[in-house]
């Protein structure tokens, strides 16, 4: 893999001390030294493939393209993958590196338990001890995931600072690498942070992408007209969009949380509403609030509310590759019940958000096209806090 200097644009960097520097540097060269092994890329493969169960299916959702009455519908399955959502993919992928390099403790951030799920499946496959950081609004939220992670073998930290959500958890994480760096390994969970975390996440989840392309050629004899994720940090839409980035007759759709509405304050629409800052390491566009601090943000889906968003993200709103839009709170939960009427398939409320945008954009855009959306998870983790919502 040719080397990069961790910018996207004006996006990226790694704002961080020189000792953590140090450490970002040697996760760095271990990354360019095994992707491209060999024996690294089998063995990827073979978990890929025998544990996680890809590759999965790109679903033909008839019923709703039949419903809403506009374009030809196709779902990226990666609620099929082993701990129900696409963060096995990285989690994998970044395990084997820390296996590579001697690293047997293990941490991670979470924000709806999904990263942090995958991460305690894979440290309990290769014998790692894993310590997992989640907001305790989170845990509330998402208590299953927390009891799962906990059945795996990790210990999960709570965290009461701030808003006690998805940016503290990174904030506690990141305070525990700087510590600990020399036996910890931090398997970041989105396309985020300081480089090379950007880098590394998207390069483990291109593998969505470069699926979704194949399979759509072979099932439709084209590339899609337009494809579809939810946007939080980033890494399941990074991992759909990169590999079509050349193929410029895609539109490329990325779906912010617009919360309870962009008029109020509680969303988390860090590419429609932010500004370029520094967060955790990175430059990027974030919420800020009137004295130009991190905002608090908000969204239904404990995924989403995170205040900045990946750089390759902001990379490709700057340079209109893409375009980011959002659904609201509300549109995203009446996509996850629409999707689990008409399909029979229960999408996790952070993909119901692209659900939402992707079925009002497939009746703009007429019957003769077709459009990809990526079912990033599954929602069995939602059901609960759904319930209690009175949906």
């Amino acid at each position: 893999m040719k080397k990069f200097n961790g910018y996207y644009g004006d996006f990226g960097g790694a704002y961080v001390g020189d000792e953590l520097k140090k450490n970002l540097e040697e996760l760095e060269q271990a990354f360019y030294k095994y992707i491209d092994d060999n024996e690294f890329k089998e063995e990827l493969n073979y978990y890929y493939k025998e544990y996680i169960g890809r590759e999965n299916p790109l679903y033909f959702a008839k019923n709703l393209t039949e419903k809403i009455g506009g374009a030809k519908i196709y779902l990226k399955r990666e609620d099929l993958n082993h701990t129900g959502a696409h963060k096995i993919n990285n989690a994998l992928g970044q395990a084997l590196l820390a296996k590579r390099m001697g690293k047997k403790r293990i941490i991670a951030e979470t924000g709806a338990g999904q990263h942090g799920v995958a991460t305690a499946t894979v440290c309990a496959l290769f014998d790692m001890d894993c310590t997992i950081y989640m907001g305790e609004e989170d845990t509330k939220r998402q208590a299953l995931n927390v009891f799962r992670m906990e059945l795996l073998g990790a210990k999960v930290i709570p965290v009461t600072t701030g808003t006690r959500t998805l940016k503290d958890a990174v904030d506690e994480a990141l305070k525990d690498f700087v510590v600990n760096r020399e036996n910890t390994f931090y398997m970041l969970g989105s396309a985020v942070g300081p480089h090379p975390f950007p880098m590394i996440v998207k390069e483990f989840q291109s593998i969505i992408g470069k699926e979704a392309k194949a399979q759509i050629l072979k099932k439709e004899g084209r590339l899609p007209d337009a494809i579809v994720a939810c946007v939080g940090g980033g890494s399941n839409a990074i991992g759909l969009f990169s590999p079509f980035y050349e193929d410029t007759t895609v539109q490329i759709h990325g779906v912010e949380p617009y919360g309870k509405g962009l008029e109020t304050k509680e969303h988390a629409a860090s590419i429609t509403l932010g500004e370029p800052a520094i967060i955790h390491g990175f430059k990027c566009y974030s919420l800020l609030d009137e004295n130009k601090n991190i905002a608090p943000v908000h969204s239904v889906a404990a995924g989403l509310d995170y205040p900045g968003v990946g750089p390759e993200h902001c990379f490709y709103h700057a340079t209109k590759r893409a375009t980011y839009c959002g659904s609201t709170d509300k549109e995203a939960l009446d996509a996850f019940k629409l999707l689990s009427q008409t399909e029979g398939i229960i999408p996790a409320i952070e993909s119901s958000h692209a659900i939402a945008y992707g079925t009002k954009l497939a009746k703009e855009i007429g019957k003769d096209k077709i459009i990809i959306i990526n079912l990033s998870g599954r929602g069995d983790k939602d059901v609960a806090q759904v319930k209690e919502m009175g949906i």
